[in-house]
């Protein structure tokens, strides 16, 4: 477990700027590290630090689910101002969770691919929630799946506001992500987006035990904000 000095207030609403909910998916996906993302359970409130994310922007991107400009009962969320979830299943069974950024009908989401608990009690619950016995600590929430289950995030939450505090999830300020050792490389699983699967629009910090995949055959480069 990581101590961070903002931790221990569970208090006090800080908001991210506004302009990152405005900006592009690529602009405000390395952005995100450091960022807290907070959820209100049955069981409490869970504190998450989030340590790893990746890129999906505009009608272009082969690797979106928005790509060619499709909109759909499911893909229309991409597609509001920034600001909501953008929540899905895959496989039938693992749900994902993005934070939809941009403008109106410019199509942006940011997956949030591995978070860490901010403390002992915030990975206590997720445990409760993930149901693991597992000690690996990248087991817990290192992974997009892994992080819905261990957050008790289902379809339920889609087009909930990430930006209002009395919302069951939303996020707040947490570290300021210049100052993190960040390091970016190609999107997971996404062979599908032909050219636009090569793009280094995973970004994370640099040797983080929460982080999903280590993707030895694409070495990260380091990314500076």
């Amino acid at each position: 477990m990581q101590p961070h000095a903002h931790n221990e207030s569970r208090t006090g609403f800080r908001p991210l700027p506004a302009s990152l909910y405005s900006s592009t998916a690529l602009e405000a996906s390395p952005r995100l590290l450091g960022q807290t993302l907070v959820r209100r359970t049955e069981i409490g409130e869970i504190r998450s630090r989030i340590v790893e994310t990746e890129s999906y922007g505009g009608v272009e991107d082969k690797g979106s689910h928005a790509y060619g400009g499709r909109r759909t009962s499911r893909t229309e969320i991409i597609f509001s101002a920034g600001g909501p979830a953008y929540i899905y299943l895959i496989y039938g069974m693992y749900h994902c969770l993005n934070v939809v950024t941009g403008e109106k009908d410019n199509p942006q989401a940011v997956l949030i691919r591995a978070v860490e608990p901010l403390t002992e009690e915030d990975e206590r619950r997720m445990r409760f929630f993930r149901k693991i016995k597992s000690k690996k600590i990248a087991d817990l929430s290192g992974g997009p799946g892994k992080l819905c289950k261990a957050l008790d995030i289902d379809k339920s939450l889609n087009g909930c506001r990430l930006t209002v505090p009395t919302s069951p999830l939303y996020l707040e300020a947490g570290e300021d992500p210049s100052g993190l050792e960040i390091v970016c490389g190609p999107r997971i699983n996404i062979d599908y987006a032909e050219e636009y699967a090569a793009k280094p629009w995973r970004f994370f910090i640099k040797d983080h035990p929460y982080v999903s995949i280590n993707d030895k055959a694409n070495p990260p480069k380091p990314f500076y904000l």
